[in-house]
């Protein structure tokens, strides 16, 4: 198990560079991956109960404890993202297939790996993972109105179908995580431990699949214009999902929260739908953002613990003076 849990941490510290990896070599291979394309929602189902497994009570009745703080990340989610990803689209010009990518993307509830970089930002990891908890599991109600809002412009949007598949792909297997650790708690802890390196491969062959399954147009027109719109939208939802919850009063380490449960997606989900529901090149701009948000956040991450230790400097130094005098 020990040897399990070291190839995970180094998956998951690794994982962006994995990411392009897996998709370099399906590009060029793509029968190596192609097998993967009818069980993505599996994969994503067992990345859900992964998730599931890992979430405590306590993780809940932190919503309670601070409605306010989580309403606000919840509710600066579902509207910064979903209408950066509009405005892009009508900047950009972009051709509806890839537009419904880029606004389904949008609209996708955070992503699991916000969590880990609010840790290392030092940020409240409490409050990500409340709003993460928040976000994810109202999104068979958001996920579909907000894209049939905004994508129904550009192509027929099937609410009552993505509602179920949401429900089915994230909600139930949560709920059965959230179960079977409540329920068997310490005999299933050593499991648990396994589940960071399941979840990483099945997101890397979600990754690799979805490009196995554009080769020929990956590098269209239409297509290559996709990296500065997820780059843009990724830095856009970081900045303004700062910006929001300072200008209403959060300190830093809540800031940092909100920054990472906004700016992050739950891309795995947005390519899983998007194969499902549209078209394989609406799949893209969910895989483009799955490696790009994990860089930007690892690099973010790192800025911010930085800065932290610069501060905590002074303070030792002026407490070590205060002692001596």
């Amino acid at each position: 198990m020990k040897v399990v849990v070291s190839v995970g941490r180094f998956l998951g510290k690794y994982f962006a560079l994995f990411v392009l990896a897996a998709a370099v070599l399906c590009y060029f291979q793509p029968a190596v991956v192609t097998w993967v394309l009818p069980y993505v929602s599996y994969l994503l189902g067992l990345v859900m109960f992964g998730m599931g497994m890992t979430l405590k009570r306590s993780d809940f009745s932190e919503v309670f404890k601070r409605p306010k703080d989580v309403l606000v990340g919840v509710c600066a989610h579902y509207l910064i993202m979903p209408l950066i990803a509009y405005a892009l689209c009508l900047v950009f010009r972009l051709p509806a297939p890839v537009a419904v990518g880029v606004i389904l993307i949008g609209c996708c509830p955070s992503g699991t790996s916000s969590n880990v970089m609010c840790y290392l930002a030092k940020g409240d990891v409490a409050l990500g993972v409340s709003i993460g908890a928040v976000s994810t599991l109202i999104a068979p109600v958001m996920l579909p109105l907000i894209l049939w809002l905004l994508a129904g412009r550009w192509v027929k949007i099937p609410t009552s179908s993505l509602f179920m598949s949401v429900v089915e792909i994230v909600i139930l297997p949560i709920v059965l995580g959230v179960l079977v650790n409540t329920l068997f708690g310490k005999k299933v802890e050593k499991a648990t431990e396994a589940l960071p390196l399941v979840s990483t491969i099945s997101i890397i062959l979600i990754a690799g699949g979805v490009v196995a399954a554009n080769r020929t147009t990956l590098f269209a027109v239409g297509t290559l214009i996709l990296i500065p719109v997820v780059i843009l939208h990724n830095l856009l939802g970081y900045s303004l999902g700062f910006l929001f919850s300072r200008l209403l009063g959060m300190n830093h380490p809540k800031s940092r929260a909100v920054t990472f449960e906004v700016g992050m997606q739950n891309s795995a989900l947005g390519v899983t739908l998007a194969m499902a529901f549209f078209s394989p090149i609406a799949a893209v701009p969910g895989t483009l953002f799955s490696v790009w948000h994990n860089m930007s956040g690892s690099l973010l991450a790192s800025y911010w613990a930085g800065k932290g230790k610069k501060q905590t400097k002074p303070k030792a130094v002026a407490a070590a003076s205060n002692a001596t005098n």
